[in-house]
């Protein structure tokens, strides 16, 4: 029998190459992370604005974000949160709720559910793991500074105490940085809109009629990196709300608009994380106008 001894050889070439092939896909599979961020207002009207939501579902896919925070489900279910993940090409979701303004994460990956919180909280705390990395998806008062330091010691606490190798606090903080002081400081008229109503108001959004700082500052002495740092304009690009979808509602028109923008949507990351953050991105331009009240955020990292 004629033996051809360069088969094995020929053969084993192959199957090395073939490996090396499948750990080079695995590796770029895993190597860059797109992380979004997105306050959809009101469950798109509690379900009833199906223009709104198929528009906002077509764009989220266009991004193709590997891990979505979301807030604001208002009247979604497990069932209902599964089914519109789908389409952007996520198959795996947690809920923290299915009552008032609920917050979810959804990925193309496995999600671990580390904790649901709601008491102590204006809407309550997600914990989840994906990606290796534990995501705290957050939506903090929108009506009062020191609840919001309140829930942000909480939430760093938990943080703390349970050290996570790696770490991702996002969402809505409806808070304002320091890092924006310089933006915000001689805007009067948020200040003004910020101002409680009445002498004898329970919640203020200012601290002593000022600005409040403390809840972002909070986070970052963690420490934690503001991953828009470096990466916007925050003076002339750093707005994450209102948008222009609020025009004629609440007494909203183009011009309260521009007066009242600032950055309330913020993804923060333990340092490590933070340095291989390769891009940021606030997407406050033209196609996102109309699909919330917000805009969404999105953070890319080279693992």
């Amino acid at each position: 029998m004629n033996r051809n001894p360069t088969f094995p050889l020929s053969l084993l070439l192959i199957i090395l190459l073939s490996f090396s092939c499948f750990a080079q896909q695995n590796q770029s599979e895993v190597q860059n992370l797109k992380v979004m961020s997105y306050n959809i207002w009101n469950g798109f009207e509690w379900g009833k604005d199906t223009e709104r939501k198929a528009q906002c579902i077509d764009w989220i896919k266009s991004q193709k974000p590997d891990v979505l925070a979301l807030q604001e489900l208002c009247g979604y279910t497990e069932e209902m949160l599964k089914e519109d993940a789908l389409q952007w090409g996520h198959s795996y979701v947690q809920l923290l709720k299915t009552e008032g303004y609920p917050t979810a994460l959804t990925s193309n990956r496995p999600i671990q559910l580390k904790e649901r919180k709601v008491e102590g909280f204006w809407h309550g705390l997600l914990h989840c793991q994906t990606y290796g990395i534990d995501f705290y998806v957050v939506h903090l008062s929108p009506a009062d500074a020191a609840f919001r330091l309140h829930e942000a010691q909480m939430i760093t606490q938990r943080i703390q105490e349970s050290q996570p190798d790696n770490f991702v606090i996002l969402g809505d903080f409806n808070a304002t940085s320091p890092f924006d002081a310089q933006a915000l400081e001689n805007n009067d008229v948020l200040r003004e809109k910020y101002r409680p109503k009445a002498a004898d108001a329970k919640h203020s959004n200012l601290r002593n009629g000022n600005f409040d700082y403390s809840t972002i500052a909070e986070f970052l002495a963690l420490p934690a990196v503001d991953l828009a740092l470096n990466k916007v304009d925050l003076v002339t690009q750093g707005h994450t709300f209102p948008t222009p979808a609020l025009i004629g509602k609440y007494n909203h028109t183009d011009k309260s608009i521009a007066e009242n923008r600032v950055r309330i949507d913020y993804i923060l990351a333990n340092p490590e994380l933070g340095n291989s953050c390769t891009s940021f991105k606030i997407f406050n331009q033209k196609e996102t106008h109309g699909l919330s009240d917000h805009y969404p955020v999105m953070a890319e990292f080279k693992l």
